[in-house]
């Protein structure tokens, strides 16, 4: 259901960046292996939440603000 909503997409978007960048800083080689392929979406993920952490990190608190007190 979160492929209809918008905000919804945007929100597993978010947790999908957050908790690959996590578990590539416990754990890299379990997602450097993977680089290419349909796993290397997750590689990806990791990367972008890595690089761009100041931008992940804002988007997070205002998907944080949005949900607490918008909805």
């Amino acid at each position: 259901s979160a492929i209809f909503n918008f905000q919804s997409l945007l929100t597993v978007i978010l947790l999908l960046i957050c908790t690959c960048a996590y578990i590539r800083s416990l754990a890299p080689s379990l997602l450097d292996r993977n680089k290419t392929g349909l796993l290397g979406i997750f590689w990806k993920c990791a990367r972008i939440g890595e690089r761009k952490s100041p931008y992940v990190a804002a988007c997070c608190l205002v998907m944080a603000f949005s949900i607490l007190f918008i909805q």
